[in-house]
């Protein structure tokens, strides 16, 4: 069975948005075993963003239900999309499902680039018109980067959960089933996720 792990490994050296918390690992032995303690945002690396990201009263990371993160996705290349991700992408192209992954030129990218390709506030609307209830991105972040954070509010507040820092680079476009679990923080804005697809065919 063809599983693609689409999470980026977390380290120190993790790409991370301006800004951000460095992630730091620091491993203590003990003689008898080891643990590690760890630094790092509920937004490193491969992660989800919930509703109370950008939402005062939002929906928090632990109360989304998990269904919402696993079943079937279709994945959406958008590998010609330079800066903008607009209606013109997506027109035609939504099967129906639910959840979305968007397959940029970034995926595989080690280093920020503040010309990733962002969604358009009109490519946003057509999304929540299509009742998209969990969209991914293989960029760090679903709005461009000097966005003005109404992408994110728009999508955020019909309840959709949006995926970012995916790597898309070894999954061809189509159908898939995808799980993508984050950490059940109590009350927090977002978690890292470990995420995978299976593909869709193979399971049926």
């Amino acid at each position: 069975m063809t599983v693609y792990d689409i999470t980026r490994p977390l380290s120190e050296d993790t790409l991370i948005y301006p800004g951000d918390i460095r992630p730091r690992f620091n491993e203590i032995d003990n003689g008898q075993y080891r643990v590690t303690e760890m630094t790092l945002a509920t937004h490193t690396g491969t992660h989800i963003d919930a509703p109370s990201h950008y939402l005062e009263g939002g929906l928090t990371v632990d109360a989304i239900p998990p269904e919402r993160l696993a079943g079937p996705a279709q994945v959406l290349d958008c590998s010609d999309a330079e800066g903008i991700i607009g209606p013109g992408h997506l027109a035609g192209r939504l099967s129906g499902t639910r959840t979305l992954l968007l397959k940029t030129w970034f995926s595989g990218r080690q280093e920020f680039d503040p010309g990733y390709p962002g969604l358009s506030l009109e490519a946003a609307e057509v999304l929540v018109e299509a009742g998209i209830t969990c969209l991914g991105t293989d960029t760090p972040s679903i709005e461009e980067f000097n966005g003005d954070g109404s992408v994110h509010r728009l999508l955020l507040g019909s309840e959709m959960v949006i995926l970012e820092l995916l790597d898309l680079a070894a999954v061809p476009e189509g159908e898939y089933c995808m799980a993508a679990l984050p950490l059940r923080i109590k009350g927090a804005d977002g978690s890292p996720v470990r995420a995978i697809l299976r593909d869709k065919e193979e399971l049926t």
